[in-house]
């Protein structure tokens, strides 16, 4: 049987793709401290926050660690000299030592709502709002577009032509971007990552997975990609409620307006 001993060592660094705050959120809750405690991890210099190990034990803490984002490592444990006063002195000044502050004091309760971002996170509500408001941007600037060309388009119609195609074309970009970062903070309140945005392009799939943001609930708590989103307004359930009303009239004079073009070619032939 082997003697080897290990310990787990982190100087700080995470791993890639998780936040900062997701980190120490996650970590103060491992280790059932606050955050203040747990900021004296970060200071750039190797931390032995678990010795004396056996390579399962070491692996398994490990593995926690970087379930919480902490890009520790395993390494051998060498022959150390113990002296009880300096061991009592480390004790009462470990960040692991029982908290003298109550847990979670100084943790942010929910995230900062940044729209053009593809950090933090939004509930179902609040993207029915946030898409809503995006659409009326969109349709006024259309408006805006169409009045303008139509104006020039006496004077000069090459010029209206080409200014209104590349214009819808930047408008159409900037719709498509923004909806696509509000997806992906919707994302992250389920606790998944945004790629999966890219679901919607896959055919069959592309008609179920919006659904599911629509219905699945995000995480109650702070997950990887940070805190929770803040309760929702009186003005963001005012926003989905209308949009949630105008989706159905919407998707009824599309269907109504394509029966009734191809009940004129019918007719035609």
């Amino acid at each position: 049987m082997s003697d080897n001993r290990f310990k787990i060592v982190f100087d700080g660094a995470l791993l890639p793709g998780v936040e900062a705050i997701t980190a120490r959120l996650n970590l103060a809750g491992l280790f059932k401290t606050d955050i203040e405690s747990i900021e004296r991890l970060f200071t750039g210099r190797p931390v032995a926050l678990k010795r004396d190990l056996s390579r399962t034990d070491a692996e398994t803490y490990l593995l926690a660690l970087r379930d919480a984002g902490a890009d520790a490592r395993i390494e051998a444990e060498q022959p150390v000299t113990f002296s009880l006063e300096k061991s009592l002195e480390a004790e009462s000044t470990s960040p692991y030592a029982p908290p003298r502050a109550s847990v979670g004091d100084a943790l942010p309760e929910f995230s900062t709502l940044k729209v053009l971002t593809t950090q933090g996170r939004i509930g179902r509500l609040r993207m029915l709002a946030w898409t809503f408001v995006l659409v009326l941007i969109m349709l006024v600037a259309c408006g805006v577009l169409f009045v303008l060309t139509v104006g020039l388009s006496f004077t000069s119609p090459t010029a209206a032509t080409v200014i209104g195609v590349l214009a819808g074309i930047c408008i159409f970009v900037a719709f498509l971007w923004v909806s696509i970062l509000i997806s992906v903070q919707r994302l992250h309140d389920l606790g998944w990552s945004g790629w999966l945005w890219f679901l919607n392009l896959v055919p069959v799939v592309s008609s179920i997975f919006p659904i599911l943001l629509l219905v699945l609930p995000g995480n109650t708590g702070a997950n990887r990609y940070g805190a929770p989103p803040p309760p929702n307004t009186q003005a963001v359930n005012i926003l989905s409620i209308l949009w949630l009303a105008l989706l159905p009239l919407m998707l009824t004079g599309a269907i109504l307006l394509a029966m009734s073009g191809y009940i004129s070619r019918f007719q035609a032939l």
